[in-house]
């Protein structure tokens, strides 16, 4: 029988040699490929193309034809300018010639089966019709019904036609109403999904001088169904709203969450602002071939003064009967004077210090979101198993309050912070489930209230030593 794998494969290429000049005749009626291309990639799996062709148009209506468009293409947001044109007709074709394909276009219809004499190499060539091509492909051979099957006997499929339906790339289809006759340059725009991009940073942290360098990478990812020659490429940082109309099989999906910002900057950057998003233009056109992941450049530099934090959280009032790890960060300002000066897109930061011998070892990863220029930006690395706090409510009990108030009660806290380090260190103890007017008394370090929520005490610890921090916090609500 026959090898359907083999059969397959080989009628395909039969196919794409004798279409060859019908292709490029329809490309070249199509304007040819793009004289050049922008992309602008934003975070939700969207782009815009702005795809500019050059075309030699007759007076009055015509079809062109617009090949290598992607395959994610969003019909109808398809715009085409130029001067003298108006749109009357436009068409997406996105049925690809496959060997599948060209095999269920086929049923009914009568194909040609070359078989190979593995002994001899003789060749015999056969008419036959095809009558399925479900979970396999069902012919009838000269009266007999045979079915294609994986046996490794050499055989080829030959196809008369490609079917019309059938596109070699997806293609765009416009009917045209042109001013005159004449050579012009048309824009054509529309969004896409298939387009991706992130941001990724490595920072290098030394410790001893206080300074971190910071280098920072945008990834992109193409899997639009086309590749994409020296496009002029932005990124998007900030996310714009999206209506998530159905599928054509009825299916919707629901927006995602946007991301937050974190920061508290107050400085323009180096980015390009545009309606509350920030655009950044890489350097230099790129090349995102199909089903690519490409990384370029988007920071570098050096010395920037940094530290590292560790922090204790508390929910609410309580004793913990054995210590719990503080959280350990390296935190540091993306500010102009601190040598950054740039907005950071969301991504993924990777931490990494020096061992005794000199060698980067990474040291934990945190996702940094949106951040505006002037920004504190925390980069949490993980646990210190050798910085701890055990906090302990040494007494409760109800505390005056006004008319207006349900509860309010005096907490009598003890707060033991160790540290098992060389170092001295600086432990910052977060006390949440705060209520109204809170009041802090026989504190042994001054706190700060940070909202109605949360008190922060600033504990240093000796080297290898512990502090108590003991605070009577009277609130209510």
């Amino acid at each position: 029988m026959i090898n359907l794998r083999t059969a397959l494969l080989a009628g395909a290429a039969l196919c794409a040699t004798d279409t060859a000049p019908a292709t490029a005749q329809a490309v070249q009626d199509g304007g040819g490929g793009p004289r050049s291309v922008s992309l602008t990639i934003y975070n939700q799996n969207i782009a815009l193309v702005e795809d500019v062709r050059s075309l030699d148009l007759p007076g009055g209506r015509t079809r062109r034809e617009f090949p290598g468009v992607s395959a994610g293409i969003r019909p109808e947001t398809v715009g085409l300018s130029g001067r003298g044109l108006s749109v009357v007709e436009q068409n997406f074709d996105y049925d690809l010639l496959t060997p599948d394909k060209l095999m269920q276009s086929a049923v009914g219809e009568e194909i040609g089966i070359v078989r190979t004499n593995p002994g001899n190499g003789a060749q015999e060539t056969q008419r036959a019709t095809v009558l399925a091509a479900n979970q396999g492909v069902v012919l009838e051979v000269d009266g007999r019904i045979e079915v294609l099957r994986d046996d490794g006997v050499p055989t080829r499929v030959i196809f008369d036609e490609v079917p019309s339906n059938l596109r070699p790339r997806p293609t765009l289809s416009v009917t045209l109403d042109a001013e005159g006759a004449g050579r012009r340059d048309v824009t054509l725009t529309y969004l896409t999904t298939g387009l991706q991009w992130k941001a990724d940073y490595v920072a290098s942290f030394d410790e001893r001088a206080g300074t971190l360098d910071l280098t920072g990478w945008i990834t992109l990812t193409n899997q639009s169904g086309t590749s994409f020659t020296d496009a002029d490429t932005r990124v998007v940082a900030g996310d714009v709203a999206l209506v998530h109309e159905a599928d054509p099989y009825g299916r919707s999906y629901p927006q995602p969450p946007r991301p937050p910002v974190r920061g508290n900057g107050v400085e323009s950057g180096g980015a390009q602002g545009l309606a509350d998003v920030y655009v950044y233009p890489l350097p230099e056109p790129v090349t995102v071939a199909n089903n690519q992941t490409k990384q370029v450049g988007l920071i570098d530099v050096s010395d920037v003064p940094a530290s590292k934090r560790y922090l204790y959280e508390a929910a609410g009032f309580e004793t913990q009967t054995e210590p719990v790890a503080a959280e350990v960060a390296v935190v540091f300002s993306n500010s102009r004077a601190a040598g950054v000066g740039s907005p950071l897109p969301a991504g993924v930061a990777r931490v990494y210090v020096d061992d005794e011998n000199g060698e980067p070892r990474f040291i934990g990863e945190d996702r940094v979101v949106h951040t505006p220029t002037g920004s504190d930006i925390i980069i949490t690395t993980g646990q210190a198993f050798d910085v701890t706090v055990q906090p302990r409510v040494v007494s409760s009990q109800a505390a005056p309050k006004p008319a207006y108030y349900r509860w309010r009660t005096r907490f009598e806290m003890e707060y033991t912070v160790r540290n098992a380090r060389p170092t001295p260190v600086v432990v910052e103890v977060r006390q949440h489930g705060l209520g109204r007017d809170t009041q802090l008394q026989d504190q042994s370090i001054e706190g700060e209230l940070l909202d109605d929520d949360t008190v922060i005490w600033r504990v240093p610890v000796p080297a290898n030593g512990e502090t108590v921090l003991t605070a009577d916090v009277i609130t209510g609500g």
